[in-house]
């Protein structure tokens, strides 16, 4: 069974790039990207997972604004790193849908690899 994916990466740090990585979907793997417990905000075909501690962490304007255009109302702040993936069959993760990866391009004026 397939773990790895294509993820999109918005870092809470400006500093950081946004960035298209290939990542181990395993609890374990994406606890150490969002550093700490998961949780996931969904949209129609994808998820993103957040540190479920996050006001501990940096606000991440970036991944709140992405959010938001991609049609969630969001009640608080987004803190820490958002891992983007896309859902696949059965509740299985997939890669992180193309029209996601364009909408961060076009908000944030960054040409991204898919």
């Amino acid at each position: 069974m397939n773990t790895s994916y294509n993820a999109l990466i918005v870092p809470a740090q400006l500093t950081q790039p946004v960035r298209i990585e290939c990542v181990d979907t395993a609890v374990l793997s994406l606890q150490e990207l969002v550093a700490g417990n998961i949780e996931s905000i969904s949209g129609r075909n994808w998820h993103a997972y957040l540190n479920d501690e996050g006001y501990r962490l940096p606000q991440n304007d970036r991944a709140e604004v992405l959010l938001r255009e991609a049609g969630v109302a969001l009640d608080d702040t987004v803190n820490g790193t958002a891992v983007f993936l896309g859902h696949g069959p059965q509740g299985e993760e997939a890669h992180a849908p193309v029209h996601l990866i364009r909408l961060a391009e076009q908000l944030f004026d960054l040409p991204l690899a898919a």
